[in-house]
């Protein structure tokens, strides 16, 4: 063992002459600071690989059989509207799945789990803003089932989620896409 403490005393020494308190000391604290700072950084983007539908590599599941999706897609009570807040895009000339004709559907989603009265299994749903005009004003509704807070971002419907749009950063309208069903 003699031979391990002499080359750890010779190369703590070799550190010790070649750097001061001061610069590791900075180190440390460069090192805590970037590593409190990561979850600041903002979400990233899925890249558009829906060639251009605007579902951003998903696309909206839908059942052939209308009784499979009850309810009226422009009422607040609409099963798949269990975790939205804003204005549903199926009263503002879209549907509860895609934008009206002069916005475009925000990438960055906020997600929550809804139950399907008419199968009784849970989906998972994404929430998309549809970005680009004024409010719509139409159809409101702020339902908050498994909300959490906002540093838990993709569950949370409280954020203006078109501030990371390229284009525009003004809410119009918010849709509901069926993204699967959710196991257990």
């Amino acid at each position: 063992m003699y031979w391990f403490d002499k080359i750890t005393e010779k190369f703590a020494r070799r550190v010790a002459g070649n750097t001061s308190r001061r610069h590791l000391l900075r180190k440390i604290g460069l090192t805590l600071a970037g590593g409190a700072a990561l979850p600041l950084l903002p979400v990233a983007r899925a890249a558009d690989t829906g060639g251009g539908s605007g579902y951003h590599g998903v696309a909206p599941q839908t059942s052939a059989d209308p009784d499979a999706d009850p309810g009226d897609p422009a009422s607040c009570d609409y099963w798949r509207y269990c975790a939205i807040d804003g204005f549903l895009c199926s009263c503002c000339g879209g549907t509860h799945n895609s934008c009206p004709p002069g916005t475009s559907m925000n990438p960055m989603t906020w997600i929550g789990t809804c139950r399907n009265p008419a199968d009784n299994l849970n989906y998972i749903i994404s929430y998309n803003d549809c970005c680009g005009k004024t409010s719509c004003g139409r159809c409101l509704c702020n339902n908050n089932v498994n909300d959490t807070p906002p540093y838990r971002a993709f569950s949370n419907n409280d954020i203006n989620w078109c501030v990371g749009m390229e284009t525009s950063t003004i809410y119009h309208c918010s849709t509901a896409i069926i993204l699967g069903i959710a196991t257990e």
